[in-house]
Parts: C-alpha cells; structure tokens; sequence
C-alpha cells in the first residue's frame, strides 16, 4: 500500500519543535503569553495557589475560592496557541479578574482596551431585575514587558474612577492595574550588586521579577530565593516546571514520529525507485530475450528478478541513492 505524506510541512514543524524544545535546559519564560496561561490556569494545586496568591499580591486583598472561567483553553503544548491567553477568573464569591502578559507593545491601544475589558466584566454581571448594590468589583490585571507610562516610575499603575479635582473615589467597583515589568530592571541591577536586599520589595513586585527574570541565567541566585522564600512563586514556579517536562516529552515524541515517518518514506521512496527501474530493466530483457523466451515472459522474468533485488537492499538497510547506485552497476 502507498504511504503519502505532505512532507515540507511536517519536516517544518517537527525539526522546529525538537531543534526548539528537546533537551532544553534553559528555563521557559513566564512571559510567553501560553506559559503565563498554562502557568495559572491549569487544573493542578501548584496553579490554584499560585493564581490565588498572586491576586492576593495584586490586589492587596485576601483571595479565596478562585475558579478559572477559561480553563478549557489551555494549550496542550507549547505551540498550540488559542484564540485567547488571557486568565480570566472569579474568586471571593463573584468577583472577577482578568490577567493577561503582554509581551510588548501591540497595535491597538492597551489603555483602552483595559477599559473595554473592565466595562465588559462588569456588564457581564447584571441581569434584568437585578439590584446594582450586587455588582461585583472586578480588576483588570496588566503585565506588560514595555514601558506605557514613560513619564512615571511607579509601579504599579492602578486606575479607578475618582472626581477630576479632588480625587474621591466614586466606586471601588471597577481597578485598572499595569505592572510595566521592565521598570524593575534598577531594582534587580541593586539586588545583584549588593546594595539591595528582597525585603524592601513589595509582594506583587517580587511576581513581576519572577516573570520578568525566571529565564535569565545571571538572575538565577534571585529567583531561587523568591521561590524559596514566597509560598505563592514557589508553587507558580513548580506549575511552569511541569509544562517545561510536558514540552520536553512532547519534543521527544515528536522527534520520534519524525524518524519513524522518515524511515518510512525512505523505504517507500527506494521502493518505488527500484521497482521502476526494475520495469525499465525489465522491458530490456525482455527485448534482449524475446526471440527465445517471448517478449511477455522476458518482461516478467526480469521485473521479478529485479524487485526481488531491490527488496533485498531495502532489508539490507541501504538508502534510495544507494539502492540506485547497486542497480545501475548491476545494469552495466
């Protein structure tokens, strides 16, 4: 039976996921948009904790009962991507949350689509008949690997509605907040020479270094104290681990299917290489013969003769060039 394969596209692939992923040692990025998702949005206690204390941290509040609303879009592997990778979540009995890295500066506008995304999460709340007073407060979460705010140092940004002048607040109901990772950059160089310990860092800027330098060798010492010392890292760094295994046997696999598909298309493409030239040799023969065998019995004679050679080369293990070769010496 013939094989078929689409042959560039699955080499394309496949080379790219093992030369990318087999027998990496280097530490995934929490700033690839699926490893952030995967990160917290498994369904594993390492990514339970570590969603929960995370919010903990960025919303300066205690966070219980987290349920992941998007769950079912986690990628399986690394290069499945989904249509989205943000987190998107409800804890303390209905309130909401919705987390997203970003990796740098896209071509929409991210303040207004932080907006739209709040607006969003709380219309998604109110049904007919239903009181405002059961609205719950919700928060759009921003991790950005790029500066929004050049003007500021500040980090993190936290937006809500407030008076123009005097500045109280409205309603609580609804917090913008951007951690522009990159402004943490001075605080990492201090730490690294020395002028500076963790302890004068905040709990939601000890996340943003994590994500910012988990992949980074010279940061290393760093982020195993972080992981050592906060509860809500260590288990975010175990769950990012386990997608790091996954991909690991995922390359592998992959890199084994190729072999066996290559071998295989090796074999059909001597194959059908020999028993070609076996017809041709065959046909030859039998002109050669013809007027003492007959051309028909020459001509399958001389084919049989020479697929029964080629299958002997196939099982020798010899290539399709190199089972050309044998049958071009023999023809002479």
């Amino acid at each position: 039976m013939k094989l078929f394969f689409t042959r560039s596209q699955i080499d394309k692939d496949l080379k790219r996921l093992a030369k990318e992923h087999a027998g990496n040692t280097r530490p995934l990025s929490v700033m690839d948009d699926t490893v952030f998702k995967a990160m917290l949005g498994s369904d594993t206690v390492e990514s339970r904790e570590a969603l929960r204390l995370l919010l903990c941290a960025c919303t300066r509040r205690q966070v219980s009962n987290v349920r992941v609303l998007n769950s079912n879009l986690t990628p399986v592997h690394l290069e499945g991507k989904t249509a989205r990778l943000d987190v998107h979540v409800t804890f303390n009995d209905g309130e909401c949350a919705d987390l997203e890295m970003q990796v740098g500066r896209s071509s929409d506008d991210l303040k207004k689509r932080a907006a739209v995304y709040s607006a969003m999460m709380l219309a998604g709340q109110t049904k007919r008949g239903d009181p405002y007073r059961e609205v719950k407060r919700v928060y759009q979460i921003f991790f950005l690997n790029c500066i929004l705010f050049p003007d500021s140092p500040k980090l993190p940004r936290r937006y809500s509605y407030r008076e123009e002048g005097e500045h109280d607040q409205l309603t609580e109901v609804s917090e913008i907040i951007f951690y522009e990772l990159p402004k943490l950059e001075q605080r990492v160089l201090d730490y690294l020479a020395g002028r500076s310990g963790i302890e004068t860092l905040a709990d939601d800027e000890k996340w943003c270094i994590f994500m910012r330098y988990r992949h980074e060798e010279h940061v290393s010492e760093l982020i195993k104290r972080l992981c050592c010392e906060e509860e809500g890292i260590m288990f975010a760094n175990k769950a990012v681990s386990k997608v790091d295994r996954s991909m690991e046997r995922y390359a592998r696999k992959m890199a084994a299917i190729k072999n066996s598909m290559d071998r295989a298309q090796m074999l059909y493409d001597a194959r059908e290489e020999g028993l070609q030239l076996g017809r041709e040799e065959g046909l030859q023969l039998g002109r050669e013969e013809g007027h003492t065998q007959g051309h028909a019995q020459g001509h399958a004679q001389g084919e049989q003769k020479t697929q029964q050679y080629v299958l002997q080369l196939i099982a020798q293990g010899l290539t399709a060039d190199e089972i050309k070769q044998r049958l071009e010496s023999r023809g002479q």
